[in-house]
């Protein structure tokens, strides 16, 4: 059975486009979405999966209507395969239910993988870079060592109140009782 899925990202958008098409194709049951693609929660989707039987096939006017991100559409599809059920786009004509949509499909993957990999590798190397010229990542630190030290030397002393000390350096309490040793 195939099985519809249509999404608009707005409420200035119309959904009929989209459904004509998935009539057209011969849906049976469409499921909608007016929300954006970015967002995690589509409860359109949500009902289209839990209705989608083995055997099933999804089918969207276009790919970005159903992944929020390659990554996603993947993941998305991966998921239908261990279901046995299909995915069909009408717009960039993938089906996975042939053998050639697979492959499409599949080097779609292939690519997405190959860039994460590329991306982890720049990110490494930069980072190494980095390290090699004196820069380290993270958070800059709240106090000098030299602010540290008196800071440390004004809690001692106990003559100047905890909110002075943070106020001078401007940090918080919490800030300030991991830099100095309570004694």
């Amino acid at each position: 059975m195939l099985i519809g899925y249509v999404r608009v990202s707005s409420t200035d958008e119309t959904l009929d486009l989209q459904k004509d098409a998935l009539e057209k194709a011969g849906c049976s049951h469409t499921f909608t979405d007016t929300i954006s693609g970015a967002t995690t929660e589509r409860p359109g989707l949500e009902k289209a999966f839990a209705y989608l039987r083995e055997g099933d096939t999804l089918v969207v006017w276009r790919l970005d209507r159903l992944g929020r991100t390659l990554k996603h559409l993947i993941e998305t599809i991966a998921d239908f395969n261990k279901r046995h059920i299909g995915f069909k786009s009408l717009t960039e004509n993938i089906d996975t239910t042939t053998s050639g949509g697979k492959l499409i499909f599949h080097i779609f993957g292939a690519l997405a993988e190959f860039e994460r990999d590329l991306i982890r590798e720049r990110t490494k190397a930069g980072l190494a870079a980095a390290r090699a010229r004196g820069r380290m990542g993270g958070q800059p630190k709240a106090l000098t060592p030299k602010q540290a030290a008196i800071a440390q030397q004004l809690y001692d002393a106990k003559t100047t109140p905890i909110t002075e000390i943070c106020k001078t350096f401007n940090i918080s309490r919490s800030t300030l009782y991991r830099y100095i040793k309570v004694k």
